[in-house]
C-alpha cells in the first residue's frame, strides 16, 4: 500500500495547530513579533507536556491577527493535508481566536477561511468543512458567545460545534447551554473527552452534551462497559494516535488502544490533531499503524469509510467522498 497517495478522511484537525512552524515564524517576522522561545533548535515547536503545549499553541496563534492571516493559514494547512492524500477534512475553528467572539469580525474571518478552502479544493481536490469549538479553559460563559457565533453562521461550510482545551478545567455539563444552542441551530456535535480525563469524561460528554462523536476518547478502553456502550450506540471516536504518543499518553504505537477499540466494535477514525506539533502527518499515522498492527489497505479503507459516514457534511458531499474512497 502506498500510504502517501491512499485517499484519506480526517475529522480531527485544529487549524491553528496544523500551522507549519515555517509559516508561523514567517508571519511573526512580518509583524515584528518575537515568539522565538516556542521553537526548538531544529525549528520545530518545543513544549514539555500537554499544559505547556497549550501555552505554546496560544503563543503561535498570537501572530494570526487578521482574516488575511487565516486565509493564508488555511491554504498552507490544506496543501500539507492534500500532500498526505487527504481528500476530505474537518477543522476546528474558534471565534475566540478569530475576532474575539465578535459576530461581525467572526463573519470576516470565516469568509476568508472559506474562500481559501474553495481555492484549495479547486487546486488539490481537498474538501474542507468547519467545526466551531468552545475552549474549555476560556470558560462556560464565553462558550455561549461562541455558540451564538456558530449558530448565526452555520451552513454548508460551517456544519459542527465542539469543545476543546484543557479537560481538567470545568465539566461537560458546564457547557450544556452552549451545546443546546448549537443543537437547536442544527449543528452536528462533537467534544474532546477521554484524553486527559478518564472514561468518566467520555460518559459525561455523552450524557450532558449529547454528542455523536468524541474527540480522542481513547481512555474509554479503561472501562470495558463503556467500550461496549460506544459500540452499541455507534459513537464515533476521532482518534489521534501520534498525538497521544507524542504527549506521553501511551509509550509506543503498539501500546495504543486504537486496534483493541476497533476489535471490540467501536467506530474508530484516524486524525493528526496538531500535526507539526507532534511531528506527524496522515501518511506517517498510516505507516506507523500498519507497522504496529499489521493493518492492510482493506482495514484503512474501512476506517475511512467510517469517517466519511460520520462526517459533518451534506449527503451529496458524503456520496462524492465515498466514491473517491473506492479502490
Amino acid at each position: 500500500m502506498n500510504s502517501k497517495d491512499f485517499p484519506k478522511v480526517e475529522l480531527h484537525l485544529h487549524l491553528e495547530g496544523a500551522a507549519p512552524p515555517t509559516f508561523i515564524r514567517g508571519l511573526a517576522r512580518e509583524k515584528h513579533i518575537d515568539i522565538s522561545g516556542i521553537f526548538a533548535e531544529d525549528g520545530s515547536y518545543a513544549f514539555r507536556d500537554f499544559w505547556h503545549f497549550l501555552k505554546v499553541y496560544d503563543a503561535a496563534t498570537s501572530v494570526l491577527q487578521t482574516p488575511e492571516d487565516y486565509h493564508r493559514l488555511t491554504l498552507a494547512v490544506l496543501e500539507e493535508s492534500a500532500a498526505s492524500g487527504v481528500i476530505y477534512s474537518e477543522t476546528f475553528l474558534s471565534p475566540d481566536f478569530c475576532g474575539g467572539r465578535d459576530l461581525g469580525a467572526w463573519r470576516e474571518y470565516l469568509a476568508a477561511i472559506r474562500e481559501a478552502a474553495a481555492e484549495a479544493e479547486r487546486k488539490d481536490g481537498i474538501v474542507l468543512r468547519a467545526i466551531v469549538t468552545a475552549v474549555r479553559h476560556i470558560g462556560p460563559e464565553a462558550s455561549r458567545e461562541t455558540a451564538f457565533c456558530a449558530a448565526e453562521t452555520m451552513g454548508d461550510f460551517l456544519t459542527g460545534f465542539g469543545l476543546a482545551g484543557d479537560e481538567k478545567l470545568h465539566k461537560p455539563k458546564d457547557f450544556a447551554y452552549a451545546f443546546d444552542m448549537a443543537r437547536e441551530a442544527g449543528l452536528r456535535l462533537t467534544a474532546h473527552a477521554g484524553e486527559w480525563g478518564g472514561p468518566d469524561s467520555v460518559r459525561d460528554a455523552l450524557a450532558d452534551l449529547r454528542v455523536e462523536r468524541i474527540g480522542h476518547g481513547v481512555r474509554a478502553i479503561e472501562d470495558l462497559a463503556l467500550v461496549d456502550e460506544l459500540a452499541e450506540k455507534g459513537i464515533v471516536l476521532e482518534v489521534c494516535p501520534g498525538s497521544n504518543i507524542a504527549l506521553g499518553l501511551y509509550p509506543t504505537w503498539r501500546k495504543h488502544p486504537i486496534a483493541e477499540l476497533d476489535r471490540r466494535g467501536v467506530k474508530v477514525t484516524i486524525s493528526t490533531d496538531d500535526p507539526p506539533f507532534f511531528h506527524t502527518t496522515m501518511t506517517r499515522e498510516h505507516d506507523r499503524l500498519a507497522d504496529a498492527f499489521d493493518w492492510d489497505e482493506g482495514q484503512f479503507r474501512a476506517i475511512h469509510r467510517t469517517a466519511a459516514r460520520a462526517a459533518f457534511c451534506d449527503e451529496a458531499t458524503r456520496d462524492r467522498i465515498l466514491k473517491r474512497l473506492e479502490p
